[in-house]
């Protein structure tokens, strides 16, 4: 996981059953929990007095109070830079308005209708590519505004083929 600090500094952190480290050095503190958003630390004999002032579980930030001064953290996993690295971020997805086919190929099935609500992960188009089946699934839990393409139509890599509200 990467840790992002005031939108500079950024730290690999790895986290075992038993161990943390911070840029593959392994740290070591006590914790001690002081409410359910507040915790004394201490690490290197110094203490530090630390309090979750905000967080968004949905765009993995948070806003940190250590001795007084306020940090923004972002976090990020191997799964965001997958998808930074297909172009989408995980923001964008939540967010999502269409669905466009990743590559050329054949609409073999559209499994869903205009209307219908559906769930991150779920089928929406099998499209034929390179004599492969490759089922196209939903980026976010959304609703479906309008399907572009029929069944047996031949599609354009990033054509559109279904509009959520």
């Amino acid at each position: 996981m990467k840790a992002k600090v005031n939108d500079k500094e950024i730290f690999e952190i790895t986290v075992g059953k038993d161990t943390i480290q911070i840029d593959n050095q392994e740290v070591l503190f006590d914790i001690e929990e002081l409410g359910e958003r507040n915790l004394h630390v201490l690490h290197h004999n110094k203490s530090y007095e630390v309090e979750l002032v905000a967080h968004n579980s949905e765009e993995k930030t948070a806003q940190v109070k250590v001795n007084g001064n306020i940090y923004q953290v972002s976090l990020t996993d191997q799964f965001d830079d997958l998808l930074k690295k297909m172009g989408i971020d995980a923001a964008s997805a939540r967010k999502v308005k269409e669905l466009k086919a990743p590559m050329p190929g054949l609409v073999l099935s559209l499994p869903v209708t205009e209307g219908q609500e559906v769930i991150k992960g779920q089928g929406l188009v099998v499209l034929e590519a390179m004599k492969m089946e490759n089922s196209i699934k939903a980026p976010a839990d959304a609703t479906i505004k309008k399907i572009l393409v029929n069944q047996g139509d031949k599609v354009e890599k990033n054509q559109v083929l279904i509009q959520f509200h």
